[in-house]
């Protein structure tokens, strides 16, 4: 090799080491790309103070930058400098975007470095108190028996309601599908829901489960491969894949990123000290409380990471597509 070569490719080492031990050397910002007191934002917060230790006691601090289904925060971190100061919290909205918006502001497996999975958030398909059925059997032939008659509430365009919807319409090949309507946030969806406005909808456990236990909606089965065997209000109800919907698994998870080329040494770090993170009793207990489940295979390295989200991608952009749903 070239003398002069080498003497820079050592340089930029030696360069690069330094800058990941002086690291972080200001506040760390995270952003949010949703309101504040929003999911997303309690996990973001959780996270910022269980990371903190682990970088030094570094201050971490949550910025809300809402709007356009969480496009506007995403770009806002993919142009920001990739020094490992801006990192971005984002949900399973990194993968559906691409099949909600035919023009994105950025590509989300170029543009960003990821830098492990935080979280799974199952989801409950609920109905009205109004409807007649009590079983997910039932519910299931009520469908089927009365679809274009039956109107479907979720969140808003690429909320995790509105996706779920989606993918249980499609697994289900109804004759005629349920009239879908868009809320301006879960709130105002769960409200026509208890009041019988809107028939059906599925959400997270985070927004569901208290009004389960509160008898305000109908449960009739959860998203995950198997039963929630160990959530003290969900555990008697089936999951979707033992009904005989084939293959069907949705959680909403979250993950964390940093703007492309962020220097290595700095991206392990900031995966080093989300791994202690990840394992912070606290941590866990507040994401337990929130229905989560921290997550603990594979999807915790950046490699996992980009893997599941690429996967991911590619389903919802399928379903998105079929049902012709976009947000431009």
């Amino acid at each position: 090799m070239n003398k002069n070569i080498l003497a820079l490719a050592i340089a930029a080492t030696v360069s690069a080491g330094a800058f990941a031990q002086g690291f972080p050397s200001k506040p760390i910002t995270i952003v949010v790309p949703f309101a504040a007191g929003g999911p997303t934002d309690t996990v973001a917060r959780q996270l910022a103070q269980a990371m903190s230790k682990p970088l030094g006691g570094a201050t971490i601090i949550v910025e809300n930058a809402a709007g356009a289904g969480g496009t506007i925060g995403a770009a806002k971190v993919a142009r920001a400098t990739p020094d490992g100061h801006t990192l971005l919290v984002w949900h399973i909205g990194m993968a559906s975007t691409v099949g909600l918006y035919r023009k994105l502001p950025f590509k989300p497996l170029e543009d960003f470095e990821y830098l492990g999975m935080i979280n799974d958030v199952p989801m409950t398909l609920i109905g009205s108190p109004k409807l007649p059925a009590n079983t997910y059997r039932d519910f299931e032939n009520y469908i089927r028996a009365n679809g274009g008659k039956l109107n479907l509430a979720h969140a808003g365009l690429g909320s995790a309601s509105h996706l779920c919807g989606l993918m249980w319409q499609s697994a289900l090949k109804l004759d005629k599908a349920m009239t879908t309507i868009a809320y301006r946030g879960t709130g105002p969806a769960m409200n026509d829901l208890m009041g019988g406005q809107v028939d059906v909808m599925c959400d997270q456990t985070t927004n569901t489960v208290p009004q389960i236990e509160a008898g305000r909606v109908k449960a009739f089965a959860v998203t995950t491969p198997k039963p929630l065997a160990g959530n003290k209000i969900l555990k008697d109800y089936p999951s979707l894949q033992d009904m005989g919907v084939k293959d069907f698994n949705l959680t909403i998870w979250h993950g964390i990123y940093a703007p492309k080329g962020t220097p290595p040494d700095v991206a392990k770090k900031l995966n080093d000290a989300l791994m202690v993170a990840l394992k912070d009793p606290e941590f866990i207990k507040g994401q337990e409380a929130l229905g989560a489940a921290v997550v603990t295979d594979k999807r915790i390295s950046p490699a996992g990471h980009k893997a599941f989200v690429s996967d991911q991608i590619t389903k919802l952009k399928t379903v998105i597509e079929a049902a012709g749903q976009f947000a431009d």
